[in-house]
């Protein structure tokens, strides 16, 4: 009769740990709330209205990230504001997006629907945005809110919340002046959005693929 070993044992609880972070990430809300929580912190209550959620459904996600030990939280009044619990957790989902890309095609497909939805808009490259801003010509805008915008954001940006865009289109000369826009990252479609809307206004505009938590981890920051 064959016997395990210890080093049998030791290594079935081994997995069984890593397994516990597997099974937090296995819900797509999760995962939703996890993406908003590395742009900024959150209270659940904007938590609900962002996700669609109700404010239990979204405690109780939250209270799964909590054990896992990848959101953290603190209270500020009355109310509970929850974010990541680390830069490693924020690169571990760039690493993760960047994988289910690679690996599933449904990815691209969905981000071909999102591109067709604004077919009259461009993107700049990372390099082709810092030489037109060392030109001072390019002002790169930051379309989050702002709480995000003071979390992290793009080196250069500055602080336009989507609301606000009409009114600071109105403060700029359109000859003298180009502008590129991002907001959470390849993903979200308020960044084309807005440039579409801006080219609409008759200026120069671009989309920026990245978002500030795809710049910086680019950067090694």
């Amino acid at each position: 009769m064959e016997s395990r070993c210890p080093e049998s044992d030791i290594k079935e609880r081994l997995y069984q740990q890593f397994a516990r972070i597997g099974k937090c990430l296995s819900s797509d809300k999760r995962l939703e709330i996890m993406d908003l929580l590395s742009n900024g912190p959150k209270s659940v209550e904007s938590l609900a209205t962002q996700t669609g959620m109700s404010v239990a459904n979204v405690s109780r996600h939250l209270q799964i990230l909590l054990e896992a030990k990848l959101v953290r939280f603190q209270k500020k009044g009355t109310f509970v504001i929850y974010n990541i619990s680390d830069s490693s957790v924020t690169h571990f989902l760039s690493s993760l997006w960047n994988l289910c890309e690679d690996r599933l095609s449904d990815i691209k497909q969905i981000k071909d629907e999102l591109k067709r939805q604004y077919i009259g808009v461009q993107s700049i490259t990372k390099n082709d945005l810092l030489a037109k801003m060392k030109q001072d010509n390019m002002v790169l805008i930051d379309l989050r809110p702002v709480e995000e915008y003071k979390t992290s954001h793009i080196p250069g940006a500055i602080s336009v919340p989507l609301e606000q865009l009409e009114e600071y289109l109105k403060t700029l000369n359109k000859a003298d002046v180009e502008l590129a826009a991002y907001c959470r990252g390849p993903y979200c479609s308020l960044a084309s959005q807005a440039v579409d809307y801006i080219q609409k206004q008759g200026f120069t505009a671009y989309r920026i693929e990245e978002g500030a938590r795809e710049w910086n981890a680019y950067d090694g920051e």
